[in-house]
């Protein structure tokens, strides 16, 4: 696969990150879909972005993910692409993502752990962030 680190922005690596917390039970939910475009609209690191560009940086998430060290690729890609000023809300997104419909599956627990240890977030941090997260997407 050629190098397409030069060709993502730091908004296209958390994009791939949230595509890929939602891709991790095998399920793509519109709540995640509608997340993950409201997401992108409303919050200010999206400042400027160009939202026709999800569908290129879904595409690229899927590429890697068939492949055997996908993942790994793909976190490498991240952390070579994103500041690290933005770890945390890298991973504020991606959980967010993940509970927007209201279950946290295995796998997608699991991605969100690898997520933390790739990222460097700090269990004490990572705890507050998943509790706002939980807190946010919860049914009445």
């Amino acid at each position: 696969m050629p190098d397409v680190s030069p060709l993502l922005s730091p908004q296209d690596a958390l994009v791939a990150l949230m595509i890929t917390a939602s891709a991790a039970d095998a399920s793509i939910r519109t709540s995640e879909l509608l997340a993950i475009q409201h997401i992108v609209n409303q919050l200010p690191v999206f400042a400027g972005y160009d939202a026709d560009r999800i569908k290129t940086v879904s595409q690229v998430v899927f590429d890697l993910l068939e492949e055997e060290d996908g993942l790994d690729a793909l976190f490498g890609l991240v952390r070579d692409t994103l500041p690290e000023r933005l770890f945390e809300t890298a991973y504020a997104l991606s959980c967010d993502v993940a509970a927007s419909d209201g279950t946290l599956m295995q796998t997608e627990l699991r991605l969100l752990e690898e997520m933390r240890h790739e990222l460097s977030i700090d269990r004490l941090h990572a705890a507050a962030i998943e509790r706002g997260a939980r807190a946010r997407f919860i049914r009445a």
